[in-house]
C-alpha cells in the first residue's frame, strides 16, 4: 500500500479479493502486462502486482482466505480517512453497511464498507 504521504480522502490502494489467485494473477499479468511478486500468507501466496518493465507495485490480488475471507470479489479501491472507526460509524448512519473491520491492518486500521446503492471500498487510516 502507498502510504508514504497519505493524503486524507486520496486513494491509496487497490486490491481484488478472488477465490482462485494464481489464476486471476495470471489473467492480469496476461492482459495488463503486471509482474507478479509472492507475499506469502502461510501456506499460500498472496500477490502484489508489479507495473510492466520494473515498475512501482500498483495493486495487489489475494486469495479470499484468512483474514481476507469476508472481502468481496471486486477491484477494491482504498480511500484514506483520519479516523476509521469514526468513518465507518458516519457509513452506517448515512444508511451503508460494515462488509469487513474496522480491524489492524499492519500499522493502520482498515474496513470494508458498502454505500447505499451497493458499491463497495475500504477506508484505510488510523
Amino acid at each position: 500500500m502507498s502510504t508514504s504521504d497519505p493524503k486524507v480522502g486520496g486513494v491509496v490502494w487497490i486490491d481484488l479479493t478472488v477465490e482462485d489467485a494464481d489464476s486471476v494473477r495470471d489473467f492480469y499479468s496476461g492482459v495488463v502486462g503486471w509482474e507478479p511478486v509472492p507475499q506469502s500468507m502461510g501456506e499460500y501466496n498472496d500477490y502484489s502486482m508489479k507495473a510492466p518493465a520494473g515498475g512501482d507495485v500498483v495493486a495487489g490480488i489475494c486469495h479470499a482466505r484468512g483474514v481476507n475471507a469476508k472481502v468481496p470479489p471486486k477491484w477494491l479501491p482504498y480511500f484514506m480517512v483520519a479516523n476509521v472507526q469514526a468513518s465507518a460509524d458516519r457509513c452506517l448512519s448515512l444508511g451503508g453497511k460494515l462488509i469487513d473491520g474496522p480491524r489492524p491492518m499492519g500499522e493502520h486500521q482498515f474496513c470494508v464498507i458498502q454505500d447505499p446503492a451497493g458499491a463497495v471500498a475500504a477506508l484505510v487510516g488510523d
